[in-house]
């Protein structure tokens, strides 16, 4: 194991959600990033954000762990979710409440929701 790859699975290990992003969850520094911190926020998920800007080693040791090529990527409970794509469509499909609920991380079913209703 690399040390990138010891210091993702240590952070993956240490937070029930963890969005792997580009900036971090305050200054989001791409689009994609940002919608996917802007969901969580939005559904009051506690998540911690690593920013791989920060680091060229966990930007692209990161893609190789998940074997997914881009960022944002985002864990629950040490599991690979997916990226912007996937994470819109399991919020408007109502998986990733689901998701969360099976792996007790508390969210905001109202906020939700109202993501639901706004893109419905």
């Amino acid at each position: 194991m690399t040390d990138a790859t010891t210091q993702i699975q240590d952070t993956i290990s240490a937070s029930d959600v963890v969005l792997f992003m580009k900036g971090t969850k305050e200054m989001p520094q791409c689009g994609f990033s940002s919608r996917v911190a802007g969901v969580l926020n939005y559904m009051g998920v506690q998540f911690s954000d690593v920013n791989v800007l920060a680091d060229d080693a966990i930007r692209q040791g990161i893609k190789d762990f998940s074997d997914w090529p881009t960022i944002p990527q985002l864990y629950v409970k040490g599991e690979f979710v997916g990226g912007c794509d996937i994470i819109t469509e399991m919020t408007l499909s109502g998986e990733l409440d689901t998701l969360l609920e099976e792996n007790g991380v508390g969210f905001d079913k109202d906020a939700a929701n109202k993501i639901r209703e706004a893109n419905g």
